[in-house]
């Protein structure tokens, strides 16, 4: 295990023209303790915790099931029943093609201001992201300036950037990366050089894989989320 003090950017933000969905929201799979949404639900309970899961961008590109060469099968859908089994309330939708990272993490902020506006407390709020999902929970998390409110960042600091963008981040922030992936790292240069709350940590995992460490509901990194997004810690 390898932790420290920062916050990440993206593998990928892929900042291109969006499309949002602007469907009501319709549960679409139920647990004992959880449910899963693709919109803010009409009425909200003060008493359940929501989680916003922001999946990695093939999804955009293959749909909800989709398969990499390399990697294996994203199972979306199991990721988000892990989840709601540990009794949140998860809010994620399979986002269109081509989506503006940066447009849609302005649709998540008023998604969240809304659940504030409900009386929700912040600490019930938390923001997941994998991959390209990173990186927009990432720019959430420096629009939205609530320290209260948790994420987490899976797969999301890209090792071919150089140079990161400083950036003003606020909330309790934990980044986890698989240590074979070749395609996302250590936050830890992004980290240096970025304005931030505090509440950080760093996670590594070596379940093996590469990226598609994510890309199945594993304790490895299920765990620590949880615990995290619960105010536990890694």
């Amino acid at each position: 295990m390898k932790r420290a003090l920062g916050i990440a950017w993206a593998v990928g933000l892929a900042l291109t023209a969006c499309v949002t969905s602007e469907e009501p929201a319709v549960t679409t799979t139920a647990s004992v303790s959880g449910h899963v949404m693709n919109d803010v639900p009409e009425e909200i309970r003060p008493d359940r915790s929501y989680l916003f899961y922001l999946h990695g961008q093939i999804i955009e590109d293959q749909g909800v099931r989709p398969e990499h060469p390399e990697f294996g099968v994203y199972e979306y859908e199991a990721v988000l029943a892990a989840l709601a089994g540990e009794g949140f309330e998860v809010i994620s939708e399979p986002r269109p093609p081509r989506t503006d990272g940066k447009e849609y993490a302005r649709k998540v902020v008023k998604q969240i201001e809304s659940l504030l506006s409900a009386g929700l407390p912040a600490e019930r709020i938390s923001v997941v992201g994998f991959s390209k999902g990173g990186g927009i929970a990432v720019a959430v998390s420096s629009l939205l300036g609530n320290d209260r409110v948790s994420f987490a960042f899976l797969g999301t600091c890209a090792k071919r950037i150089q140079d990161p963008p400083p950036l003003e981040l606020k909330g309790r922030i934990l980044s986890i990366y698989e240590a074979s992936d070749p395609v996302a790292g250590s936050c830890q240069d992004l980290f240096s050089g970025s304005v931030v709350a505090p509440g950080l940590e760093e996670l590594e995992i070596r379940l093996g894989g590469g990226h598609g460490a994510f890309y199945r509901p594993a304790p490895e990194w299920i765990d620590p989320v949880v615990e995290w997004v619960r105010g536990v810690g890694p």
